[in-house]
């Protein structure tokens, strides 16, 4: 089964601009040199350290990345005479670079503030270890650079299990989510999730800038659920590990008995287990909602209920004609 994904979004680049204004305080980056190239973009989530380009071998230079100066590139360069040291910056600034970034608190020597200046390319410098940075940006440009898909639910944290109830409007999604908000869950978003793809098999969901954790209630209105139930009830991002589409019950449908069927839904090529949930009147949603959490985390930590009773009855079957017994063992006296 798949999701409809009309709406997924992928940024092509940002600028350097947008770059720096987002990590600077996180990374504690600092401007070295004049406020130049802040208009330049980065489109690769890559980042590369240009030790080979710097002695001179600029075939494989992949020089549209952040390039990342550590401390073998500024010994390098620091061991170079003056003339040989612009001669080598020239070779590799002369390409159109997005920006240098220059980590444990190194100092850019006076030859690369002239060049990178000469070659309008901004030059950052960090406190942090070549190894840390590399792996902050670099996360940092992944979500930048990563697949969305916008979709219509509520998101719910329940013990710790991502869940995203889907269904059509006025199915009762929110109503579910502020139920299990008050039995003390996390909301992550309701009406919009934006879904990020992390890696190849990783959702992860939040709600928009804009909405953030306030939630429409048919009849009564808007409502802010942090302001209403505190900090505990929310969170600002989570994994999406279950989908649950809610629908009016129907007798032609069908629907899981035994649990030993189970379906995913593939969305951005992730596949994700799935329940069609069907709501007649009387049915608690929510403590049902929490019964899949909890056997989901079972199924997580190997053990399958729905397997364990498939080979119980399998092995009773195949036992019946071996043995006489009654149908239920107890004892004759009501006696535990």
């Amino acid at each position: 089964m798949n999701i409809d994904e009309k709406n997924i979004a992928k940024k092509d680049s940002i600028t350097v601009e947008f770059f720096y204004n987002n990590i600077k305080d996180r990374f504690k980056l600092k401007l070295l040199n004049d406020q130049v190239g802040f208009d330049r973009q980065i489109n690769d989530h890559n980042l590369h350290r240009p030790g080979l380009p710097l002695a001179g071998f600029l075939e494989l230079f992949s020089y549209n990345r952040v390039q990342v100066f550590g401390n073998t590139e500024m010994r390098y360069l620091r061991n170079l005479n003056p003339a040989e040291r612009r001669k080598s910056l020239e070779n590799i600034l002369k390409f159109s670079i997005p920006c240098l970034i220059i980590t444990n608190n190194n100092k850019p020597t006076q030859e690369m503030i002239e060049v990178a200046n000469k070659y309008q390319i901004p030059i950052f410098g960090s406190t942090f270890a070549t190894t840390k940075l590399f792996y902050l940006i670099s996360d940092f440009l992944d979500d930048q650079f990563a697949p969305r898909l916008s979709i219509h639910g509520s998101f719910v944290d329940v013990y710790g299990v991502g869940m995203m109830f889907i269904g059509k409007s006025g199915i009762g999604k929110s109503e579910v989510a502020l139920d299990l908000v008050e039995r003390g869950h996390r909301l992550v978003a309701d009406d919009v999730v934006i879904l990020t793809k992390k890696g190849e098999g990783i959702l992860m969901g939040s709600g928009t800038e804009l909405v953030k954790h306030f939630m429409e209630l048919r009849g009564i209105g808007i409502i802010d659920v942090r302001s209403m139930f505190g900090v505990r009830a929310i969170r600002f991002q989570k994994r999406l590990e279950v989908i649950i589409e809610l629908e009016i019950w129907d007798d032609h449908s069908d629907y899981t008995r035994t649990g030993l069927d189970s379906k995913t839904i593939t969305v951005m090529d992730v596949d994700i287990p799935y329940v069609k949930l069907p709501i007649i009147p009387g049915k608690n949603i929510t403590v049902i909602s929490e019964i899949m959490a909890l056997n989901y985390l079972l199924k997580h930590y190997g053990y399958d209920a729905a397997k364990v009773f498939h080979d119980r009855l399998t092995s009773k079957i195949q036992q019946k004609n071996k043995e006489i017994n009654r149908s239920i063992d107890y004892f004759e006296h009501d006696f535990e």
